[in-house]
């Protein structure tokens, strides 16, 4: 069957299929964290006094006692083994977005050849992949091989099941042997620990006595589309690249806005269903469900969570999402820009910091005007925000998110901060030097009598800001459908922990120079609005005239794309930053430019070779079928007495022209490796090779809407977004 009568098959296949009823759902009670050895199934199987020190250190951070390590992991192989699992894994973040994980059997064979269950201290506490397998940015050469995982006891161990059995997942950080980071992890824990001791020193300032470890927190909103395996495996690109390197837009898009909240395809519900179930044995928090605004498009979001942990589990629901779509017929496609021309995919990354005996240090409360610790930590966060705008852009920076970063459903790569009207008029009583008071947030009454009268939220939201206050909250909206949390996370906690400091320096000196703790903290508070108040913007981050003004008049960053972004890495105060912190050394910081720029370049290419060959091998041959067709037609009714004017055919074979042209003009700027610098290599991939992509694709997706449908040799967006 060729690839286009298989395409067709496909699509009558899929339109006669009956979608698999739900089962019954087990209730809430009995499927919440079955899977993870919790601290209430440690507390059952551990002695007291081991359970105590491992509650401490996760709780508040107190330094692992290795010698309770022995007590800890026969508790958890037993447990481990009365869920079926035969194997356990070290489970590890590299610096690829993915997770990477190596299996070990229970095993241990004895002298007179028979075989007992084993899993000691050691082994939980140690394990040792190779070092030099996975992208090091020259940390590690390939003979150096050596590398550990380190037991994350912050994180809990889970059951991960499959069809094929079970196996003992275990959080770990990964390390070279030279004790360097070389995953997502490590970097993580650090930010925190920098961002909590930052927070100690202020909120001591402030007059707290009794100070609970701070910890920031999460909550990622992921999108996602899923697409029919049927019609993903006759798209080269889909398969290799994740997104669509060509397609011609079908007739309706999601422009009747019908899509975002509309009701769920009973399908597509039975997946989400499936994929809540498997989420919350393994005790992720997933909350809200619902179809997004582009069609075949999705949304799963969580409860809150603590930062390292929120970023496990997103790692996890990632792999959830996929492998379970594959058992319902489906891929799920996390890539950022899968169909041009509409919506593509974010990660929201809801972040916040708070402990627990002063609360959520980002909560306004209903009069933010006189909430001191609430309006410190803010500031800390707007002069964050505007110091290191350019990094926070560099950690969302790929090559698939410069595909939405800047697009309408997108916000702009300009970074800049929404507070909403509440905040803005309080700050702008700062900037005046004297705070009086908080507008009022209001009541919303409808004049229905069975409508009940509801409070207002004190400020609007902005859906075109990448940085916006929403309550209690930040929310970070120019993440990337498929990364890892961690980057940002890393980024956001590091920029406040400097910031924090700098609070925390010059309240001291106002101290010591006389000053009451009121005044102190007014001034403090007036000289951040002054000094990085450019970077707080209510309006439409859209607009031109936004991009105009943040550049020219408020000398904000607008890095288009990760080429601009990325070297942001190696500037020197950026470096110095990671460095005082104790986040990242200048190696490790260094070695993340290097890996992210090649990634980058790496994906380019990828794509740039895809292209050349589907337009070879698909769509060259499809189109000259189709005119030798209609020249046959032509010539037979001719012969017969009727002529057909043949403009038709001219401008096809123009099209076919002009595309392989252009295919020619990208086969030569793949072949170019010659470059003097990572930086100049990224910018020839961003200025040269994706605009001759996007010049093949205009000319192959104008030929989509002129050749016969069964001579087309690839699935159609019609049949993606709308065949389910």
């Amino acid at each position: 069957m060729t690839g286009n009568a298989a395409r067709l098959h496909a699509v009558q296949n899929i339109t006669n299929r009956q979608p698999s009823p739900p089962k019954a759902p087990e209730p809430l009670c009995s499927l919440w964290a079955s899977d993870v050895f919790t601290l209430s199934k440690m507390k059952e199987s551990l002695p007291k006094e081991v359970f105590k020190s491992v509650k401490k250190t996760i709780e508040t951070s107190a330094e692992l006692d290795v010698s309770i390590a022995d007590v800890v992991a026969l508790a958890m192989k037993d447990w481990a083994l009365s869920k079926g699992a035969l194997y356990y894994a070290h489970v590890f973040y590299p610096l690829t977005n993915a997770t990477a994980e190596k299996h070990d059997g229970f095993i241990s064979v004895q002298s007179d050849g028979s075989v007992i269950s084993e899993f000691s201290g050691k082994v939980l506490v140690q394990g040792e992949p190779d070092g030099s397998s996975f992208p090091n940015g020259g940390i590690r050469s390939t003979f150096e091989a050596r590398g550990y995982t380190a037991w994350d006891v912050s994180s809990p161990a889970y059951i991960m099941a499959t069809d094929n059995g079970a196996t003992l997942c275990i959080p770990t950080v990964f390390i070279s042997w030279t004790g360097e980071a070389l995953d997502k992890k490590t970097p993580l824990l650090r930010a925190n620990a920098a961002m909590n001791k930052a927070a100690q020193r202020v909120l001591s300032l402030m007059g707290n006595t009794d100070i609970a470890p701070v910890n920031s927190s999460c909550g990622a909103e992921q999108e996602y589309f899923l697409v029919d395996t049927h019609f993903v495996n006759s798209r080269p690109d889909l398969l290799l690249a994740g997104r669509t390197l060509f397609g011609a837009p079908a007739a309706k898009g999601q422009q009747f806005d019908d899509h975002y909240f509309g009701a769920i395809p009973e399908r597509i519900q039975v997946y989400m269903q499936d994929v809540e179930e498997q989420l919350y044995r393994l005790g992720i928090p997933a909350k809200t469900r619902h179809n997004e605004v582009a069609p075949g498009q999705f949304e799963i979001a969580p409860f809150f969570e603590s930062a390292n942990v929120a970023t496990d589990h997103q790692q996890l629901l990632m792999t959830v999402l996929k492998n379970t779509a594959k058992r319902h017929g489906l891929v799920c496609l996390l890539h950022e820009k899968p169909f041009k021309g509409i919506n593509g995919s974010g990660k929201h990354v809801n972040w916040s910091v708070g402990n627990a005996t002063q609360g959520n240090l980002l909560d306004p409360g209903s009069t933010p005007h006189s909430n001191t610790q609430f309006l410190l930590f803010c500031g800390a966060v707007i002069r964050g925000v505007h110091k290191y705008g350019p990094l926070l852009r560099a950690a969302v920076a790929t090559a698939s998110n410069d595909h939405r970063l800047g697009a309408n459903e997108a916000p702009p790569a300009i970074m800049s901060v929404y507070l909403g009207s509440q905040l803005d008029n309080v700050f702008e009583q700062i900037k005046d030097g004297k705070i009086t008071g908080s507008l009022n947030a209001g009541v919303m009454n409808l004049g229905i009598n069975t409508i009940p009268v509801f409070n207002k939220d004190a400020g609007d939201r902005n859906r075109t800001s990448p940085f916006a206050f929403t309550g209690n909250r930040f929310e970070f909206r120019a993440v990337g459908s498929g990364q890892s949390v961690a980057g940002p996370l890393v980024t956001m906690n590091t920029i406040l922990a400097d910031s924090l400091n700098w609070v925390a320096d010059t309240l001291e000196g106002l101290l010591s120079s006389g000053s009451d703790l009121d005044t102190a903290i007014l001034k403090t508070l007036k000289e951040i609005i002054d000094q990085h108040g450019a970077v707080v913007f209510g309006g439409n981050g859209y607009s031109t005239e936004w991009h105009k003004m943040a550049v020219e008049e408020r000398g904000l960053a607008n890095l288009k794309t990760a080429a601009d972004a990325l070297p942001v890495l190696k500037e020197p105060h950026i470096e110095a930053l990671f460095d005082k912190l104790g986040v990242l050394s200048p190696v490790e910081l260094a070695s993340r430019f290097e890996i992210y720029a090649e990634q980058y370049i790496l994906a380019i290419e990828v794509e740039a070779k895809l292209v050349v060959s589907m337009a070879k091998t698909g769509i060259y041959p499809g189109a000259l079928k189709y005119l030798s067709d209609i020249s046959a037609t032509i010539s037979s009714l001719k012969s017969n007495g009727t002529e057909l004017c043949n403009k038709r055919l001219v401008e096809i074979s123009t099209l076919v022209n002009s595309m392989m042209e252009a295919v020619d003009k990208l086969s030569a700027a793949i072949g170019q490796h010659d470059f003097a610098s990572v930086e100049e290599h990224m910018q020839f991939c961003a200025k040269t090779i994706r605009p001759i992509m996007d010049d093949v694709r205009k000319f192959a997706d104008l030929l989509e809407g002129e050749i016969a449908d069964e001579l087309w040799p690839y699935p159609t967006y019609q049949e993606m977004l709308f065949v389910k």
